[in-house]
């Protein structure tokens, strides 16, 4: 029962962690792009009878019944089987890919090991390459499926640019493969977990530092994200998905976003040891389980009751400088996501101090640590995705193929020879 149990829970674990992500980077999006600019960013949307406007996270729900109730409008010259299965490609091709990447090392119960991901096999990169890649079919269908020759030239202009820099995406993997000598995605991390000269942990990024600048630029380059926004450079050209509106714009919305966590949950992974914490292999988890316990509840108390603290300042300034109509939202949010978590992450202390941990506890309590250290390291590389869209210009298009096939291109075949050499010598 608990086996069947957790093979369901898996891949539906898996997806929530992904599709979860999607409102906090749209939100982290907003709000970052407004920090950047020096300005308070959406904060106007309520939910009425509330009056919560939950510091402009409403406005990711007001987007929602906005796509949804718009009319669904297809041109009358659109191929209408192609303009359908445009954006459904996208978000599928987005989606498919997580199904390999370990949240955690295998947890044990009882007398059964079960991995932490959704699919249990020893693909891993393969995968993801062979799934990733259909991304590029949703962008030029969508293109030739409207009937415009607008969309098609933003279409073709994506197709190049993602096809160009998969070149240089696969050529910077090859590195990490040649060294771990695995494509196994767990595998990867495990290995990871090892140290340098006793010292330095043995991640991606200390091994193959041109590798991981390879990858993190072509990353950029094949979600679409500034400077690579080629497709959406409206001073230039019209997107591909100009003719799209209400639920399917909404799709090709949302897989640029899990485009987006996938390839930051891909970085972590291959470059910065997974789930892998330094210094704390699994098995250092397991045996001082309480210990690690502690410090994590004590973490989430001192950052929560840290949180709420901010929570309340920032009540203070919306009242103060810009007479905000919120009267009681920041002391009640202070409450539900600051000093409740708290308290209540204090009372978990305390049960855990008088109490101590045997069965299968230790193993959860390492695999729960493990997930929070891959999710701390996801969720900063999510914010480096934003952080350089809102800072750096966007590329001109032939500065990006210059980019890709004559600087990326022969850099990664560089790369991969020097590492094959050093490979070769070092056995």
């Amino acid at each position: 029962m608990t086996e069947a149990l957790v093979l369901i829970l898996r891949p539906l674990g898996a997806l929530g962690f992904f599709m979860t992500l999607i409102p906090i980077m749209i939100w982290f999006e907003r709000k970052g792009c407004a920090f950047i600019q020096d300005r308070v960013g959406p904060n106007r949307a309520f939910i009425p009878g509330l009056g919560l406007r939950l510091a402009g996270f409403v406005h990711n729900l007001a987007d929602v019944v906005k796509l949804v109730t718009k009319e669904d409008f297809i041109p009358a010259f659109a191929h209408r089987g192609l303009y359908i299965a445009a954006p459904m490609l996208s978000m599928a091709a987005a989606l498919l890919t997580y199904a390999v990447i370990p949240f955690a090392d295998d947890l044990t119960l009882g007398s059964v090991t079960f991995a932490l991901r959704a699919v249990d096999t020893d693909l891993g990169i393969l995968f993801i390459f062979a799934f990733s890649s259909l991304a590029v079919y949703g962008v030029v269908l969508a293109g030739y499926a409207s009937g415009s020759k607008y969309p098609l030239l933003g279409g073709i202009r994506g197709t190049a640019q993602m096809i160009s820099y998969e070149v240089s995406l696969g050529l910077s993997v090859m590195g990490i493969v040649l060294i771990f000598g695995t494509v196994d995605l767990n595998e990867i991390c495990r290995v990871q977990g090892q140290l340098l000269f006793g010292v330095v942990p043995k991640w991606g990024v200390f091994l193959q530092p041109v590798g991981f600048m390879l990858y993190l630029f072509a990353a950029f380059a094949e979600t679409n994200r500034s400077p690579f926004d080629m497709v959406e450079g409206e001073s230039e050209i019209v997107g591909f998905h100009t003719e799209y509106s209400g639920t399917k714009f909404a799709l090709f919305f949302m897989g640029e976003y899990v485009a987006m966590a996938i390839q930051a949950a891909v970085i972590v992974t291959l470059f910065f040891g997974g789930w892998q914490i330094p210094w704390l292999p699994t098995s250092a988890l397991i045996e001082n389980a309480s210990q690690v316990l502690v410090v994590l509840l004590g973490a989430i108390a001192v950052g929560a009751l840290g949180f709420g603290v901010l929570l309340l300042r920032f009540h203070r300034w919306n009242k103060v400088r810009w007479q905000d109509e919120r009267k009681r939202e920041g002391i009640i949010l202070a409450i539900l996501l600051g000093f409740g978590p708290a308290i209540t992450a204090l009372l978990g202390l305390t049960i855990v101090l008088s109490t101590d941990l045997s069965g299968s506890v230790p193993n959860v309590v390492a695999s729960v640590a493990q997930f929070l250290a891959f999710s701390v390291k996801v969720l900063f590389f999510c914010w480096v995705f934003i952080w350089v869209r809102w800072t750096l210009p966007r590329f001109r298009y032939d500065q990006v193929m210059f980019l890709g096939w004559k600087v990326m291109l022969p850099l990664g075949l560089l790369n991969l020879v020097v590492t094959a050499g050093l490979r070769l010598l070092w056995l």
